[in-house]
């Protein structure tokens, strides 16, 4: 087999195309642009779905689908390119554009949504019959249901409209002033220094707790100089999103971001009281954190700190390579070899240089059937999990790769299992290594902890902290006080006795973006459920070794075809909705935390 770590570490996209701009490129464009605008013209000619239309609005369905496979085709390959080179103006020019073709799309959908809407359910039944969308039903039957919370024709193009001055200008109020501020940063040897704001966050990350307090402490004087502007932007938002949930006849303002991430009230009730059941056990790793940093308490600023412990040596691509390749290997033999098959196609960008964007993810493309992962190594272990995290999530995309483009849209709470399921492989696979050292070792079980802490704790309480916000939003604006109020009290109530009395963050409703973002509400919570699910499925892994991987693999192929628990009870025999379910996945966490302590009992001798 070839030295892994001697392939190339920059990516191949030509399989997209030959050359940008190139004529392979330009005549894809044309296509497209005609194609949208034909299909644009036929969705308004289209008549009421009924049994004399039935073939008519396969044909709609099916191009539509089509369509929306080649924007994602052009969309990968243009995010790809300026991920790769953020200096190419040409780059973002096309990606500008791309967005006309988007906007076109959305207008085909509405006409689906439209004319599903509009069929009685024994055509319905018919329509769905057709063979040219055999595997589309689901996706179908969601669409259609869309229609049930629609407004009239012209109140949806209204709404639209005035949705681009309206809630999504607040939106952009936010990212336009955010981006603009800056703090005045204290050091602790007295200087002063005017920050941008978009650096306090790493700041807070400084090893030094002195310099985390100062960039905490001065940071929130300017959130509270544009607190009144922030909670206007933000009662704004949830005020236009209950307007809107009465007008559409929504009873419950999380019904939409429910249906979004085909989860139901119950399974994410259960979630939740799981985890308020259980709260010790991510609290335990926070104190763990205090103990180790010397103080009875964490302030708010010390969540993301790194924890005194030995400092790591830095850690080559190619031994981050072939330790991604030993762990996927001791137990999953597929999976190593699709990862080898991604390096040795150059189909994972890693090199660092400059003019490259921050971030890893995965993107792939149902035209070819193909996945990419980008990122930037930079010589660290945690880069190396995020090698194969995001391995993970071209693992299954792969899996899927054969069905129709539209089984293979899968919501945000099914899209980290995998590349989680495949990030607990790699650290399972190191903890396991008689290598690894100390050093190593506490490391990865730290980060182990601090996962715990942010997907149990801290995203548990901004979903606490948005129900409780937009139920009382029904009534009236909320002032700045009562913001600030309503946050500290639920840090209290979900952190506990982790953060220190007067260490709370009442500003952190104003710097943290998810509650500004207006294309999608209550944003956290699906990250929460992936990280809970994937826990599970690698508890049963371990149980049951490699019989479990046909049943996760067939999870992985329906999670575009059903709801979350459909799809966990089809393929898993699991009930999503049971309390008990979500504690044993809560429970699986015990064992790092208990390892952590081990580590931090050994330094505090």
């Amino acid at each position: 087999m070839t030295n892994l770590a001697d392939l190339p570490r920059t990516w191949d996209l030509t399989s997209y195309f030959p050359t940008f701009n190139g004529p392979e490129y330009r005549q894809f464009k044309t296509d497209l642009t005609r194609d949208l605008s034909t299909q644009l013209q036929q969705t308004g000619a289209l008549s009421s779905l009924d049994v004399a239309t039935l073939s008519a609005w396969a044909d709609h369905a099916n191009a539509y689908e089509d369509l929306g496979s080649r924007i994602g085709h052009l969309s990968s390959y243009l995010g790809n390119l300026g991920a790769a080179d953020s200096a190419n103006a040409d780059y973002k020019r096309e990606s500008a554009l791309l967005a006309i073709h988007s906007s076109t799309l959305t207008k085909i959908r509405h006409g689906l949504v439209r004319g599903f809407g509009s069929a009685t359910e024994a055509d319905w039944k018919q329509f769905l019959a057709e063979p040219s969308l055999a595997g589309a039903t689901f996706p179908l039957n969601r669409l259609r249901s869309e229609a049930t919370h629609r407004m009239s024709g012209p109140e949806e193009a209204l709404t639209a409209d005035l949705g681009v001055n309206g809630i999504s200008a607040w939106g952009r109020l936010y990212d336009n002033l955010t981006g603009q501020m800056t703090f005045e940063m204290i050091w602790p040897d007295g200087r002063h220094q005017t920050v941008p704001m978009a650096q306090r966050r790493s700041l807070m990350s400084n090893t030094d707790r002195a310099v985390r307090a100062s960039a905490f402490r001065e940071g929130n004087r300017t959130w509270e100089t544009h607190g009144e502007t922030l909670a206007a932007a933000l009662n704004a938002i949830a005020g236009t999103r209950h307007t809107l949930y009465d007008h559409r006849q929504q009873a419950h303002f999380l019904d939409q971001p429910y249906f979004d991430s085909a989860v139901a009230p119950a399974t994410v009730d259960a979630m939740f009281q799981a985890i308020a059941a259980h709260a010790e056990v991510p609290r335990e790793a926070l104190r763990l954190g205090a103990k180790l940093q010397k103080t009875p308490a964490l302030a708010f600023y010390d969540l993301e700190a790194p924890r005194p412990l030995d400092p790591m040596p830095t850690l080559e691509w190619s031994d981050a390579v072939n330790l991604v390749d030993q762990a996927f290997n001791a137990g999953y033999p597929d999976l190593t070899a699709y990862y080898r098959d991604l390096l040795q196609k150059g189909w994972i960008e890693s090199e660092k240089r400059s003019n490259k964007r921050s971030g890893a993810y995965c993107t792939g493309s149902a035209v070819t059937g193909e996945q990419r992962v980008y990122m930037t190594y930079a010589d660290t272990m945690h880069d190396a999990r995020t090698l194969a995290h995001e391995v993970g999530h071209a693992w299954h995309s792969h899996v899927i790769k054969d069905l129709r483009p539209l089984a293979q849209d899968y919501p945000m709470t099914l899209a980290e299992t995998a590349s989680t399921f495949a990030e607990k492989m790699f650290m399972h696979g190191m903890l396991q290594d008689p290598n690894l050292t100390e050093a190593q070792r506490a490391f990865l079980l730290d980060q182990e902890c601090g996962n715990a802490a942010s997907y149990l704790l801290n995203i548990a309480m901004r979903y606490e902290f948005e129900k409780a916000f937009y139920t009382r939003r029904k009534e009236g604006e909320l002032s700045v006080n009562e913001l600030n109020a309503l946050m500290v009290a639920t840090q209290r109530k979900v952190y506990g006795d982790t953060i220190a009395e007067g260490d709370e963050d009442p500003w952190f409703w104003a710097s943290k973006l998810h509650f500004f973002i207006t294309d999608v509400s209550f944003y956290n919570f699906p990250y929460t459920f992936g990280y809970l699910l994937s826990q599970a499925l690698f508890a049963e892994f371990k149980k049951s070794g490699a019989e479990f991987l046909p049943r996760y693999e067939a999870f992985l192929r329906i999670t575009g075809i059903a709801s979350c628990e459909e799809a966990a009870q089809t393929a898993l025999g699991w009930d999503l909705t049971s309390v008990d379910f979500w504690a044993n996945a809560v429970r699986a966490i015990e064992a790092p935390v208990a390892g952590f302590a081990k580590v931090v009992a050994a330094r505090s001798r």
